[in-house]
């Protein structure tokens, strides 16, 4: 099963982002959208989720998906703990009990037990986006969005925060759009990576990972030669 972009346009004022732009994502997967700053990655999300209104196109699939959007910014709740910001977008789904066991999970899968009562002053920034991506794995979605959420982070506390997505993922196969700049992120996440190129936005490169997310070694001839093959599509 797939979702479909279609002759995608969209536009703001002179500046033409998308002209009949194509894409596909295969569902139960994790696709990685590498592209330049400003390209458009952002508003690519935004029109999935409905945020942004495109000027022509079809999206396929998408009808009836419901969402988790996990942002660059956290966006916990500050008068909440750990346990409430988890529990309090599963509300409308579960009844209390519910709530509460299914919050302690997925706090467990991101290492987080001993924090739940704590509010987000009281975590670093890397404990608060591991709470966000809980957030967003509890939620019963079918689709998750991630807009760049390791931006900005060091190498050690970002290799945590992918152990922590990747862990729980394979936990819970959902269908994950993942925009990054980042190569490294894209070849320890991805199982299908998409290159975008300048606006008018057009896919530049197409490589898909049949690798075990357990299982790759990202020092392998393997991983070294799509490595180069992405920074040359990026024009890097």
């Amino acid at each position: 099963m797939s979702l479909h972009i279609i002759n995608l346009h969209k536009s703001y004022d002179d500046l033409l982002l998308f002209s009949n732009f194509n894409l596909d994502f295969a569902e139960g997967e994790i696709t990685c959208i590498l592209g330049p700053s400003g390209g458009g990655k952002t508003t690519l999300l935004n029109i999935i989720a409905g945020l942004v209104e495109p000027n022509g196109g079809n999206l396929v699939g998408f009808n009836g998906k419901v969402l988790s959007y996990i942002f660059q910014d956290p966006r916990l709740l500050p008068w909440k703990t750990v346990q409430e910001n988890i529990e309090f977008v599963l509300t409308d789904a579960y009844e209390q009990t519910q709530r509460q066991t299914i919050a302690s999970r997925f706090i467990k899968l991101v290492e987080l037990t001993g924090f739940a009562s704590y509010y987000p002053s009281q975590l670093s920034g890397g404990m608060r986006q591991r709470v966000a991506i809980a957030r967003a794995f509890a939620y019963p979605s079918d689709l998750i969005l991630m807009d760049e959420p390791l931006k900005g982070l060091d190498v050690k506390l970002k290799m945590n925060l992918l152990k922590a997505f990747s862990r729980i993922w394979q936990a819970d196969k959902r269908t994950v759009i993942f925009v990054t700049h980042d190569v490294d992120e894209a070849l320890m996440l991805g199982n299908t990576i998409i290159v975008l190129g300048d606006i008018p936005i057009a896919v530049k490169a197409r490589v898909s990972i049949d690798i075990d997310l357990k299982k790759r070694d990202m020092s392998s001839d393997y991983f070294k030669n799509l490595r180069l093959i992405l920074h040359n599509a990026l024009g890097d």
